[in-house]
């Protein structure tokens, strides 16, 4: 059963009414902040903390201003009076701006972290539930080695393991607020009401800025969220190949009353899978404009923030809906494996290539001498692959017929070379090394 993606808690993250609320939150911080310094007047800061904005009023101001910051500070104003003139004391808009958007970027990060978290935990269930199950390894798409599906699942879990870190290290460069004024100099904010108003929300002071918090640090956070969009890519384009007619090693999940097709009612195509994919397209394209925005003039331009205003919520929205998307393929994933096994033996042996090889070595034959013995016997069973006419262990059978192979190894010794428990060996030891024991 597919969970359904819920929005609201991400969405209303992203909201203008709590964008708007974390500006208000700023403002009125800072007013504390001026009135712990005597600045602002006892009676003045107790009428000062019952401001609010009103959204319409901002809406006909900025049709007037085109500025949405003067918009939102006409409105508290209005309703203020006199004390109004206390709002906004020595701060330039990108104070407010940068500072509550740092604020609602923690906010969605722990979205993601919790989502990232039950993923990784998912990943890490199925893979010892899979831990033993016998597949054909694959380079270049093609059979190489046996290996077992739980092994690809503990890969996949080390990797958002390390999306994890990044995450985390991400949201602690860009969790920083700034009230430093006009261009970063604390000339008519001192320092400590900077101080004051960051600890207050939940945020780390950047240590020195101009106008805008640097841009670096959202580079850093919108390139993390594309990196980890990219290994979840991966990772769906993985079980696209493996449910393909050919393979069918692995589906994921497929409701009673869904349809894959509107002209082919057999159809069951992994759309789930195909939108993850090209929704980590569009977040690889957020991480270019975010590195585009790193480089603005002086101290400051607005290049950026028309392009943050889609980038930054989308990002974070686009990633927490492909990390409930995956977490629900993975949950409901369906696999075969008689099918995986199937698909193993369908090559008649010819991933024991290489056992074989390095035993004929073992024996005293020349690497290359003894590649091209395994070789010459390999391409027969291609060639039997090629025409469907493959029946049981056919390397095995073709290399028992070879003279010059069976100087060194009988058919019992090849037959031990094909023993897949040689594959399987070491997977306790890759499993502890990630966690999984």
């Amino acid at each position: 059963m597919i969970e359904r993606y819920s929005l609201p808690e991400m969405a209303a993250i992203w909201s203008n009414t709590h964008k708007t609320d974390k500006w208000l939150e700023v403002e009125l911080l800072a007013c504390e902040g001026w009135a712990r310094e005597g600045v602002i007047p006892q009676d003045a800061i107790e009428k000062i903390r019952t401001a609010r904005y009103n959204a319409e009023r901002m809406s006909e101001i900025e049709k007037e201003t085109h500025h949405d910051v003067i918009s939102f500070l006409r409105s508290i104003q209005e309703q203020l009076g006199p004390e109004g003139r206390f709002i906004h004391l020595g701060m330039t808009s990108s104070d407010v701006l940068d500072t509550g958007l740092a604020a609602q970027i923690k906010e969605a990060g722990e979205l993601l972290t919790v989502s990232l978290a039950k993923l990784v935990e998912v990943v890490g269930t199925a893979a010892k539930r899979y831990k033993y199950t016998l597949m054909a390894g694959r380079s270049h798409g093609i059979h190489a080695e046996p290996m077992t599906f739980g092994l690809k699942l503990a890969l996949w879990m080390d990797e958002l393991k390390r999306h994890q870190q990044r995450l985390a290290a991400a949201l602690e460069q860009i969790a920083v607020g700034k009230i430093s004024g006009a261009v970063g100099t604390h000339a008519t904010i001192p320092p400590h009401i900077e101080e004051f108003v960051c600890e207050k929300m939940g945020l780390g002071v950047a240590p020195i800025s101009n106008q805008v918090v640097q841009r670096d640090r959202h580079a850093h956070f919108i390139t993390t969220i594309a990196l980890l969009g990219s290994s979840l890519e991966k990772m769906a384009q993985e079980i696209r190949h493996l449910q393909r007619t050919e393979l069918s090693e692995a589906f994921e999940p497929f409701g009673a009353g869904q349809q894959g097709s509107s002209a082919m009612p057999h159809k069951r195509n992994p759309e789930l899978c195909e939108r993850i994919c090209g929704l980590a397209r569009l977040l690889r394209g957020y991480a270019v404009t975010a590195m585009e925005n790193v480089a603005l003039w002086h101290e400051r331009d607005i290049s950026h923030s028309s392009a943050e205003r889609v980038i930054i919520p989308d990002s974070c929205t686009l990633l927490h809906y492909v990390l409930h998307i995956f977490t629900n393929v993975i949950e409901g994933l369906q696999v075969d494996e008689e099918r995986m096994l199937a698909n193993l033996n369908m090559t008649g042996g010819l991933v024991f290539s290489q056992r074989i090889l390095l035993a004929l070595i073992d024996k005293g034959v020349g690497r290359q001498e003894a590649y091209k013995m395994v070789q010459r016997n390999a391409k027969k069973v291609w060639a039997m692959a090629s025409n469907g006419s493959i029946q049981g262990p056919a390397l095995l059978n073709e290399l028992s017929n070879d003279s010059e192979v069976t100087q060194y190894l009988s058919r019992p010794e090849l037959e031990e070379l094909t023993n897949t428990d040689f594959y399987t060996k070491h997977v306790d030891t890759s499993f502890k090394r990630v966690g999984l024991a």
